[in-house]
């Protein structure tokens, strides 16, 4: 077991982000802790008037490579390593004339910040750090003897604790430090790993997989009270959403305000913003109205109609920056979040208002057919998979009923088939003009998806005082394919006139002669859109 306490008298800083860098070591050096730093932390510290001890006099080597080979040295990893309490480590120490090092400050080569900033391939290559992980693990592993930071927000508690204890730092400290160590080099490690498996694109599995993260928020709980929860970035994270919002006002986010939001963001990407306004509205991880619209006010009163009951306390995302006439129309229901791409500066005090609604702006719309990864852990491992990033758009449409779909139902079908690949399967989704008007989401029998959704359509009716259902004249989408005609012949009888699904049944040739009796179009994709 580490001792207790060490006593800080000598400090290797070697920073990146100089962020506090020449305060927090002009609090060691006033403390009578010896400085030794590299090249741009070294040049930082001396024109702030501190005295500090270049590198090459300990290694008596100059950096050379461009900077590449400065601290791969004994000089420094014998300083780090060595166990304090061992006399044969000390003898050596002794014998090479190296001097023990008790405090390491290295933050790493911005690699992160340079993939983030879509900078090229050798920029990338340049800013993986060697020395500087080498060195962290170095100390980290002897924590016993050395404490290790790598975070400039540790700097304060750092020096209120030597403060405290008259120079010395405990081994709970050390060992806490070497614990954030250990993860940032993983992370930082991670991050490479998986750049170089995306430049590579081989499109074969990885024999080793690195996940790395950083935290973004301590969340109060999980799904429920009793589940510890956290919030991490991926590290360059790129696709806009979530992890790229800044939260404008309102309390803290939750677990669940995090996971449905993101939902809500991914879906209402799938519609460009330079085509139309468009507004999801999101329960529990699932759309409950979905709607195009000539302004994003007209959008959000199309979505709200589909299920204005579930949409209470919903999650609310927009395609384009909030503007006044949606914000005032939005407040008017308790909504947990809003996420747009922006907000004008009315929209944003109309929000204030509510001081408990969660306002998050995400700087853009993620891109509906960016390849990337999903991650789902399972009991002992996780499992992998790209990103549904298949568009409707993209898919080559086959009519396979005698009657084809009129423009208008093909326009209802590319619009339902858009928002069921957001809907928990089994999906179906009734859309009409543009606007989701049944969902039928995360049921275990097809049918019983399409009774819901046309129960829904039904409902929403009664409410805006109409005899028949708004799914009488709507198209109907299916996020797999139909295993038996009842669930189609469900969807005929709530009034659909049009069907899209992915085909590929054993029983399609059943199901399309139900579809030509009943008198509907039907189009198969080719394309699933599970979404479990």
């Amino acid at each position: 077991m580490p001792r207790d306490q060490i006593r800080v008298t000598r400090a290797l800083l070697s920073v990146s982000d100089k962020t506090g860098l020449t305060d927090f070591a002009a609090a060691l050096s006033r403390r009578g802790v010896e400085l030794i730093s590299t090249g741009g932390t070294h040049r930082a510290l001396t024109e702030a008037g501190l005295a500090v001890r270049e590198v090459s006099e300990l290694t008596r080597f100059p950096e050379m490579m461009d900077g590449r080979v400065k601290t791969l040295h004994p000089a420094v990893h014998g300083g780090l390593l060595a166990v304090r309490d061992n006399p044969e480590h000390q003898a050596a120490l002794a014998a090479h004339g190296i001097g023990a090092i008790d405090l390491l400050v290295v933050n790493l080569y911005p690699f992160e910040e340079t993939l983030k900033a879509g900078k090229s391939y050798d920029d990338c290559v340049e800013n993986i750090d060697v020395g500087g992980p080498a060195m962290i693990r170095a100390a980290a592993k002897n924590h016993a003897d050395v404490a290790v930071v790598v975070d400039v927000a540790d700097y304060a508690a750092i020096l209120a604790e030597l403060s405290d204890s008259d120079g010395n730092l405990t081994a709970a400290t050390r060992r806490r430090l070497a614990q954030k160590a250990f993860s940032r080099t993983a992370s930082y490690d991670a991050a490479i790993a998986n750049w170089l498996a995306e430049v590579e694109g081989s499109g074969e599995a990885a024999t080793f997989k690195a996940l790395g993260g950083t935290l973004a928020q301590s969340l109060r709980y999980g799904e429920n009270p009793h589940q510890s929860a956290a919030f991490y970035r991926l590290p360059g994270t790129l696709r806009p959403g979530i992890a790229t919002a800044r939260q404008v006002q309102g309390k803290e986010l939750s677990y669940n305000n995090l996971n449905d939001t993101d939902a809500a963001y991914e879906c209402v990407a799938e519609f460009d913003p330079g085509r139309t306004a468009a507004v999801a509205i999101i329960k529990h991880a699932n759309p409950c109205g979905v709607a195009e619209g000539a302004s994003l006010l007209d959008a959000y009163e199309r979505a709200l109609a589909c299920d204005p009951t579930s949409a209470f306390g919903g999650i609310v995302a927009l395609n384009r920056p909030l503007d006044a006439e949606a914000a005032k129309k939005i407040v008017e229901i308790f909504t947990e979040v809003i996420i747009a791409p922006d907000a004008s500066e009315e929209a944003r005090a109309i929000v204030g208002a509510k001081k408990n609604l969660r306002l998050l702006l995400a700087g853009g719309l993620a891109d509906p057919r960016a390849k990337g990864e999903t991650i789902r852990t399972v009991a002992g491992g996780f499992l992998v998979q790209g990103r549904d990033a298949m568009s409707v758009d993209d898919m080559d449409l086959k009519v396979v009923t005698r009657r084809a779909p009129s423009e208008t139902e093909l326009a209802d079908m590319r619009f339902a088939y858009r928002v069921a690949k957001h809907v928990k399967s089994n999906a179906i989704v009734y859309a009409k003009g543009g606007a989701t008007v049944g969902i039928g989401a995360g049921q275990m029998s097809r049918v019983d998806s399409s009774i819901t959704a046309a129960r829904k359509a039904a409902e929403a009716a009664q409410r805006l005082g109409l005899t028949e259902s708004l799914a009488k004249g709507s198209a109907v989408a299916s996020d797999a394919f139909f295993p038996f005609a009842d669930g189609l012949l469900a969807a005929a009888e709530a009034g659909a006139t049009a069907v899209i699904q992915p085909g590929g049944s054993m029983r399609d040739d059943e199901v399309i002669r139900a579809a030509d009796e009943a008198g509907l179009a039907m189009v198969f994709t080719g394309v699933r859109h599970f979404r479990h």
